[in-house]
């Protein structure tokens, strides 16, 4: 099987043209290929598949095999991909994913894709549908019980569930030992993605994140993209204007408006390479 390494601001996943090529049992190829000393190292796998509906389709597997219905580091990566290989050579592309057709705006320096722009879609606020098992119409700095302990939480989906919790130091977050808890609690039914965020400024945020299926990650483009909404909804960010997203692996640029979410990042290639399955 070939396949391309690649990361967006360090959230790096291993992808596969399956136009090309047939991709069998992708959940169990996850779990073998993520595998940082024994397989290829990543937080996942990528297919790139044919669609009747957009330019191409992606699908996600993390590196336990669960399915994520969207992750905006890599739809970054799928279209410098399609790009860069002459597959789709336009500057704005549609990408079908499990949460909806996505439109990437592509930004070329030297023939190459150096960065993109996504429009992420508007987000969910509504408990039911994000799901997390709390009344009323949003939950926006609502305090419950995580494991015994009280935190005051923010929950938003952008095609996969959030939870934000704002923090004084986000540096010394016990991340390791409070993410499963979070994952893992009763109110979220389907998990979920858990960040930790420290207000810098009013325009600059500083994010951790523990993601479902895949543990403390580098980069999170769903939870930067949610994480700049609730920080709109906590009065600790405004509306239609840049707001810089600060992860471990470098920053993203968020922009909430009436009718979106707006995110923009890197997208690099890594290498090229071939492995037997």
């Amino acid at each position: 099987m070939k396949f391309c390494k690649m990361h967006g601001i360090g959230n790096d996943y291993i992808y596969f043209n399956c136009m090309e090529q047939e991709l069998s049992d992708p959940a169990a190829l996850a779990i073998k290929l993520s595998h940082r000393n024994f397989g290829i190292g990543g937080d996942g796998i990528v297919m790139i598949c044919s669609s009747d509906i957009a330019d191409a389709k992606m699908r996600m597997f993390n590196l336990d095999g669960s399915e994520g219905k969207m992750c905006g580091n890599a739809i970054r990566c799928v279209g410098k991909f399609l790009y860069d290989n002459g597959i789709v050579v336009k500057n704005t592309i549609a990408i079908e994913t499990l949460s909806g057709i996505k439109y990437l705006d592509l930004t070329i320096n030297d023939s190459k894709v150096s960065s993109v722009k996504v429009d992420m879609g508007a987000p969910i606020l509504i408990p039911h549908d994000i799901p997390v098992k709390l009344d009323g119409d949003m939950v926006v700095n609502r305090e419950v019980q995580i494991d015994g302990k009280p935190y005051h939480i923010t929950c938003v989906s952008m095609g996969n569930p959030h939870c934000i919790v704002f923090v004084d130091d986000v540096d010394n977050i016990d991340i390791a030992s409070i993410g499963p808890k979070f994952e893992h609690a009763p109110i979220f039914p389907e998990q979920v993605n858990t960040e930790f965020v420290q207000c810098l400024d009013e325009g600059t945020l500083k994010m951790r994140v523990w993601e479902r299926g895949s543990g403390e990650t580098l980069a999170c483009g769903t939870g930067a993209c949610a994480t700049a909404v609730a920080a709109v909804l906590n009065n600790k960010a405004s509306k239609n204007s840049d707001i810089v997203i600060k992860l471990i692996g470098g920053d993203l640029v968020i922009r909430y408006t009436d009718d979106t979410v707006y995110m923009t990042g890197e997208a690099t290639k890594v290498f090229d390479g071939t492995i037997e399955i």
